[in-house]
């Protein structure tokens, strides 16, 4: 989150944040990082004030879209599988993810 604090003005510069997935009482994130710990509303605040654009991964979940719904920012689901190859979904979060929504065109 320094980083970003650090680079918060930078309009030139493109964020991927993908915290650990410890909102809403999520676990996964505390057993796969040693450093799990994160204040998401400080990150969301952060991202706020991000003058380059950013994308952001976190879990499915209530809390989250909450925040992001309370900061404005653009959702969208997708489809992801976990390390034992379960299919769940995730959401993208960003400032505007029209470009996801996109039809993709063939390029030979």
């Amino acid at each position: 989150m320094n980083v970003l604090k650090e680079h918060t003005n930078r309009a030139d510069t493109v964020f991927f944040i993908d915290p650990p997935y410890t909102a809403g009482g999520k676990k996964a994130g505390s057993r796969l990082y040693t450093h799990s710990e994160l204040n998401h509303e400080e990150l969301f605040e952060i991202a706020s004030k991000l003058r380059g654009d950013f994308l952001m991964t976190y879990d499915n979940v209530d809390t989250v879209r909450v925040l992001a719904q309370r900061h404005g920012f653009d959702m969208q689901i997708v489809p992801m599988k976990n390390t034992h190859h379960t299919k769940m979904t995730e959401l993208l979060i960003g400032p505007n993810l029209e470009w996801l929504r996109q039809p993709l065109e063939y390029c030979p």
